[in-house]
This record gives C-alpha cells, sequence and structure tokens, in this order.
C-alpha cells in the first residue's frame, strides 16, 4: 500500500484526490487510458474503457505502462480483476489483422477461436467471401471500413495492415525558413506515418495545421483536406502557402463560394454534406482526383454522412486532427475504426510547459436569477429552461464588469443565441460576428481584431474552431450548446495561443446559480479538468 492519490475500484472506475502532492503528475500518466466522468471539488472519477485503452495502444503505450500507472499513484493495492481485465482488453488490440495478398484483402487472426467467433456473426459474416489460400477470411474489397467498424463493436478491433494507395504523386515540401517542426510536431507526423492512418490530438494553438503540412510533406501526393467553414479553409491555404512550397496555383478551394478541384483541394464539410434532390451533390470531390492523403480536420466534428463516406475511403491514407477525441454523438469508436486509432496524443499541461501554449486561468462566475426571472424558470418546460437561465439579462451587467477589468486585454464575448447576441453588441458597443456574417466580413472583422483595431468581439459558435485569434487574451463565456465538453475545450482553444505580451489568458464562464446552466457547466468542465485546468468559482456579487 502506498500513500498515493489514486483509488482503483473493481468497477473499472478510478477516484483521484485532488488535494494531494501527485495528483497533477498521477492525472497526467492517466489521462493516457482513462476518461473523466466527474469532477467536483475534491474527488475525481476516471473510468477505464476499452476505446480508450485501444487507443493508448495504438499510440504506443503497453498494459504494462498503464498498469504502472496504477500501481505507483494507488493508495489501495489495484483489484486482481481490473489488472487481468486491463491486460486482457489491450490484448485484444491486434489480435485481428487486416492484410492484403495477391488476390485481395484478407482477415487473419493469431487465435482461430477467435476468427471463428468474429465470422459467424451476422452483421460480418455477409462481409466474408470464404477461405483465403494462405489462411485466414476473405474479405469483400468494399467492406474494409464497415468490417472495422463491427469488429470494435464486437469488442475485437482489427488492425489494418493492408496498406494504401500512394494517390498520385505531388512534390510538397516543407519551408523551414526562420522555423522547424517542433520536438512533439515531429513526432506527431512520424507516429502518423509509420502507422498509416490515424489521428494526432493537439491542444489549440499547439500547430495542428503545421503537423497536417508536415503530413503532405511526408506523404507528397495529391491531398484533400476536409475542413468546418470556409474562413478555417482559408486558413489553411495560407498556411500553406507559408509553410511549405505549394504555390497558389495548386490550392483550390471547394466550398459554397467557390469549386476548385486542384492537387491539394480544401473542401468544408458543409458542401460534403449539402443535398440536392436528395441526394449528395458534391461527393464527386472525394473521387475528382487519385488522393495520396485525406486530412479531417477537427475530427471530432465529423458530421455523420462523412462517416459512411469515409468507410468506402479506407485505402487512403487518412490523418485526423483535433484538440479532443470527446464527441457528443458517442462516436469516438467510429473515428477510432474509420479515420484510425489515436497516434499521438500531448497533454494540453504539457505543451504549456513548454512555452508552447499560453497559460491560463479558469474562472465560473455565478449570477443569481431575480425573482421575476426564476418564477419563469421555475414554470417553463425542459426544453425552454436552459435558454431562460442561459440568456438571463442580469448576465449582461456581468459581462460589462469583466470587461471592463481587462481594459488592455483583447476580449472574445462568446455566446450561443442570436437575440442575446444582439442585445450584448448593442449594450456593448462592440461589433458583432455571426453565422450571418458573410464571410468577407468575417474575415475583415478577425484581421481587425488581430491587429487590434477592435479589441473586443462578439462571436457565436461560428468562431468555436479553426479560428486563428492570436492576441486573445480574455474570453467570456455568455452561453453554449448545453453541456458540450468539446466546445468548452475549443473555447478556450481560442486563448492558448501565446500572444505577443506574454499576458496570462483569462477563460471566464458566466453561469446562472441553481439552475441547469450550473448543471450544464459542470459536465463542459470534465474534459478540461481531465488535461489539468481547475477551475474557480466566484460569486458575481464579488467581482
Amino acid at each position: 500500500m502506498s500513500l498515493g492519490p489514486l483509488i482503483v475500484q473493481s468497477d473499472r472506475t478510478v477516484l483521484l484526490e485532488v488535494a494531494h502532492p501527485d495528483a497533477d503528475t498521477a492525472r497526467h500518466d492517466l489521462a493516457v487510458f482513462a476518461e473523466l466522468e466527474r469532477a467536483p471539488e475534491h474527488i475525481h472519477t476516471f473510468r477505464i474503457t476499452r476505446l480508450g485503452l485501444w487507443n493508448a495502444r495504438a499510440a504506443g503505450h503497453t498494459a504494462d505502462e498503464m498498469l504502472e500507472t496504477l500501481n505507483k499513484y494507488a493508495k489501495f493495492p489495484v483489484p486482481d480483476a481490473v489488472a487481468t481485465d486491463l491486460r486482457d482488453t489491450v490484448n485484444r488490440y491486434g489480435k485481428l489483422t487486416i492484410d492484403r495478398d495477391d488476390e485481395g484483402l484478407v482477415l487473419r487472426s493469431t487465435d482461430d477461436a477467435v476468427l471463428r467467433q468474429v465470422a459467424t456473426n451476422k452483421r460480418v459474416a455477409p462481409m466474408l467471401l470464404g477461405e483465403a489460400k494462405q489462411g485466414g477470411l476473405r474479405v469483400d474489397d468494399w467492406a474494409r471500413g464497415a468490417l472495422k467498424q463491427q469488429l470494435v463493436k464486437l469488442g475485437w478491433p482489427a488492425e489494418d495492415l493492408a496498406g494504401y494507395t500512394p494517390g498520385t504523386p505531388h512534390e510538397i515540401d516543407l519551408v523551414e525558413d526562420g522555423w522547424q517542426l517542433r520536438e512533439y510536431q515531429q513526432h506527431a507526423v512520424d507516429n502518423f506515418v509509420s502507422g498509416g492512418s490515424g489521428v494526432v490530438v493537439l491542444p489549440c494553438g499547439a500547430g495542428k495545421t503545421i503537423v497536417g503540412a508536415g503530413a503532405m510533406a511526408a506523404v507528397k501526393a495529391n491531398t484533400l483536406i476536409l475542413v468546418t467553414n470556409t474562413v478555417s479553409a482559408r486558413q489553411w491555404r495560407d498556411e500553406l502557402l507559408r509553410r511549405t512550397t505549394l504555390t497558389e496555383d495548386e490550392i483550390g478551394e471547394y466550398s459554397g463560394e467557390v469549386k476548385e478541384i486542384r492537387p491539394v483541394t480544401i473542401a468544408t464539410y458543409q458542401i460534403l454534406t449539402a443535398r440536392r434532390g436528395g441526394k449528395y451533390a458534391h461527393l464527386s470531390v472525394l473521387d475528382a482526383l487519385d488522393w495520396g492523403l485525406i486530412v479531417y480536420d477537427e475530427v471530432h466534428l465529423l458530421p455523420a454522412p462523412v462517416f459512411k463516406l469515409t468507410a468506402e475511403l479506407q485505402a487512403r491514407r487518412r490523418i485526423g486532427l483535433t484538440a479532443t477525441l470527446v464527441r457528443e454523438d458517442g462516436r469516438e469508436g467510429d473515428v477510432f475504426s474509420l479515420i484510425g486509432p489515436k497516434r499521438f496524443d500531448a497533454p494540453w499541461k504539457d505543451i504549456e510547459a513548454q512555452g508552447y501554449i499560453a497559460t491560463a486561468e479558469c474562472v465560473e462566475v455565478r449570477v443569481e436569477l431575480p425573482q421575476s426571472t426564476r418564477l419563469e424558470y421555475a414554470g417553463a418546460s425542459d426544453e425552454d429552461r436552459y435558454r431562460i437561465a442561459a440568456t438571463a439579462p442580469i448576465k449582461i451587467d456581468v459581462v460589462r464588469q469583466l470587461v471592463d477589468a481587462h481594459p488592455k486585454s483583447r476580449t472574445l464575448i462568446i455566446a450561443q443565441y442570436l437575440d442575446q447576441i444582439d442585445e450584448l453588441a448593442e449594450t456593448l458597443g462592440v461589433p458583432k460576428l455571426t453565422g450571418k456574417t458573410p464571410v468577407a466580413e468575417r474575415e475583415e472583422l478577425f484581421n481587425a481584431f488581430r491587429t487590434g483595431e477592435i479589441s473586443v468581439l462578439i462571436v457565436s459558435k461560428v468562431a468555436n474552431f479553426s479560428v486563428d485569434l492570436p492576441d486573445a487574451s480574455v474570453a467570456i463565456q455568455v452561453s453554449g450548446s448545453y453541456g458540450s465538453r468539446q466546445e468548452e475545450a475549443q473555447r478556450l482553444g481560442r486563448l492558448l495561443r501565446p500572444s505577443s505580451t506574454g499576458e496570462q489568458s483569462t477563460f471566464y464562464t458566466v453561469v446562472s446559480r441553481d439552475t441547469v446552466d450550473q448543471d450544464f457547466a459542470q459536465n463542459r468542465q470534465r474534459f478540461l479538468s481531465e488535461q489539468g485546468y481547475a477551475y474557480s468559482i466566484v460569486d458575481a456579487a464579488d467581482l
């Protein structure tokens, strides 16, 4: 028995004593393979999941290393059942493999019983064509992605060793003029190349786009880049022009405004999922050129229709880039099976300690609803209660106080509801940016914010993703997408690009006390708590 901060329980939950002096290092090591479930003041609860163990294994961590973490920090002996189950679960990854012989795809296993077990599954059987000559089972060519999806659901994830089409070669090199890939960025590229496909997890501001460029330079082939919106597409283009040997003529944009197919084509998720006459009208972009690499930016936001398309693109190298593998729709397993397992994951606090992302303080400001609003809230339906709590007019006074407290800082005010955004903009006399703002005007506002021409900007959720605002040092979150952990991570990420002044960043969340707004805030904070960020709670009356 040690005096560590962890208690490992037989139901595969792990309790972390927050006040323990080793809590931060234990959290860092535990987050490699366990997911945070609850994060109240004193005891945080993690859960060891199959997908977490398989992602850790694919990223190069062994069962022995994971058990060493538990044993090192556990206050009491790790239950034998947990240790055995962890080893067995980790060892399932790679027990099945998909490779290729002269005739096509083959599903193989080091254990004939496992192979027989999955082959008799009613969803797997239609994808198999009988025995292969050199052992194993022949897999229908169309089924490579769908088979991996089903095997994950059955608890037997297959390691895909079938290789990839090289695509049409296209010379792409990095232009390291006065800069070079950071050590962790190079590791991310190397791990991706050796694995062939998969996901790289890096904090916002840590250079995910540069990792994407590094992967392109390693593959040197026609590349399709899928991004969240048009602003992001243009930022990718600008970064590729700055960091690589690509010219403007080699990079095309495929969006609602422009339809260009070039050796490197940047397409938005919206255009790929746009329907016309009941059909996806722009899917031809996926087959327009012989792509050697497909880059999925913000892979945790991959729309459901793109999963189906990705299942058919398994012969092409794929890299997913994200700050968090958390998906609110629970489809992390599909990311694992169709894009690929986690190849590299750099904890946020590690990158912060190296000085590559800004330090940040997280503050939850609780407001007391006036009696009239409380009565309206109490009598509302479940669907309306969050909106009433999240858009309470009393929040506007708090926002004004917070803005006044940081007169020299560039401040983002982030809200979910358009009427609330309109009221904030009018009351504070500052510009706003929403989904209705034309792309050209968005870019003007972002540029004005970057240059300091404007110091306060109100944004809707359009600024959550893939927007480079390098000198934002204060964010005030007034309302959000219910309890979305991924959104919380992205919004804090808007502050993590180191500012030119070296100023510490502050992330405020204004929350209505004793309402679902407060409940959702606790859920939203789970991912960042897992990354080592602590939220302090202050009363609005004490500001």
